[in-house]
């Protein structure tokens, strides 16, 4: 059985894959450093390369450049699939003298482990279990590309036309996003960002009070208009997550600002989010309310091609011999892009831990080769 012998390879290959993972965890990466995303895509350009693939890295100023790979026959029968990652983490330079890689008790750590290195060392050894499969079995003779990008943690401001594109080219996008708990995500939150700013009019407050118009006042009053847009019911949620504003306790504030999170189920709530926003106003007609922003990242809803891209998972990690189980959760990914174009996005596909974006950030070995055998099957087995 195809999947059994992928299993048997990838077991094979563990060593491999921790040292690999180790090496690229310990380059570190963060976002904002453009040379250090550049060292991360040069160690797993070079990888790919002894793999065949053919490199593309579309060339940034300020960020790192996004690494586009592809394996496998230029032109096939078959489809060709997306396989989308990052190689961009929250974590900055320094990091690692505190969070130092380390293995303990089933678990091993460190910065960005998790989110989402293990998921890009996954999916060059589902690519390599394939093209050592003998000719009895299917292999790597479907065309796949595997793109990186070096933005996703600050909401692939560069990447994300990138990844859209080469979407259209596929029809099935595996993210390589870590799981949630045990499972694959087969929905997952859109993303909004709301910046509200009140000019309002200082003065002593003491000596002046009557001629000021508090900016904070004004504030508080929108904060809760707009806290009351949350509607748990629709899955929608409005977080006013920072207020800034005033200079001192004895002078009426002449600016304030909010920053706010949205988050929606459906794509179709974006228009009635935007429209509540936009029609926000101010009570003390002697101040000032500036909205920016909106829904930045739409959501990856649970559609059809989805879910038969689950039912297949679910179906081969029967035969390799554990369940799993689908999941929906409020953060987002570069998967919420390509649901939002119509081809069938499947999320998670990545590692099995806890602790992204904190210090206890980790993977669980256990996991780690039985995900990549399952990563490896969907891509030798699905029409």
């Amino acid at each position: 059985m195809t999947t059994q012998k992928i299993a048997e390879l990838v077991a094979a290959n563990e060593p491999r894959l921790l040292s690999r993972l180790r090496e690229l965890v310990e380059i570190e990466s963060p976002s904002e450093e453009k040379a250090a995303v550049d060292r991360a895509n040069d160690l797993v350009a070079a990888w790919a390369t002894d793999l065949g693939a053919t490199v593309k890295r579309h060339r940034q100023k300020k960020h790192g450049d996004v690494l586009e790979l592809r394996f496998g026959p230029a032109r096939s029968k078959r489809t060709r699939i997306l396989l989308l990652g990052h190689l961009d983490t929250v974590w900055p330079l320094g990091t690692l003298a505190k969070m130092p890689w380390r293995e303990a008790d089933g678990k091993i750590f460190g910065p960005g482990i998790l989110d989402m290195k293990s998921g890009v060392i996954m999916a060059l050894e589902a690519l390599t279990a394939l093209k050592q499969l003998g000719p009895e079995h299917p292999g790597l003779d479907r065309p796949v590309t595997l793109l990186l990008n070096s933005d996703e943690e600050i909401g692939s401001p560069i990447s994300r036309p990138i990844t859209e594109k080469l979407a259209h080219q596929c029809s099935a996008v595996f993210v390589l996003e870590p799981a949630q708990g045990l499972a694959y995500k087969t929905a997952r939150k859109g993303i909004g960002n709301y910046r509200l700013h009140v000019q309002g009019v200082a003065s002593h407050s003491g000596v002046d009070f009557d001629r000021g118009h508090s900016a904070v006042l004004e504030m508080s009053r929108l904060v809760q208009t707009v806290s009351a847009f949350t509607d748990l019911g629709k899955g929608l949620t409005v977080n006013v997550g920072t207020i800034n504003g005033g200079t001192r306790s004895n002078v009426v504030a002449a600016e304030c600002t909010a920053e706010v999170d949205v988050r929606i189920v459906r794509a179709t709530d974006a228009a009635r989010v935007d429209k509540l926003f936009r029609s926000l106003g101010v009570t003390d007609k002697a101040c000032k309310l500036t909205i920016t922003g909106g829904i930045n990242r739409p959501p990856m809803e649970r559609k059809p091609g989805t879910i038969a891209l689950f039912k297949q998972a679910r179906k081969l990690a029967a035969q390799l011999g554990f369940t799993l189980d689908e999941a929906s959760t409020g953060g987002g990914s570069d998967g919420n892009f390509t649901a939002a174009l119509g081809i069938p996005t499947l999320d998670g596909m990545g590692s099995v831990g806890a602790g992204a974006h904190a210090t206890h950030e980790h993977i669980l070995r256990t996991h780690l080769t039985e995900r990549t055998a399952l990563l490896a099957s969907m891509l030798a087995t699905l029409d």
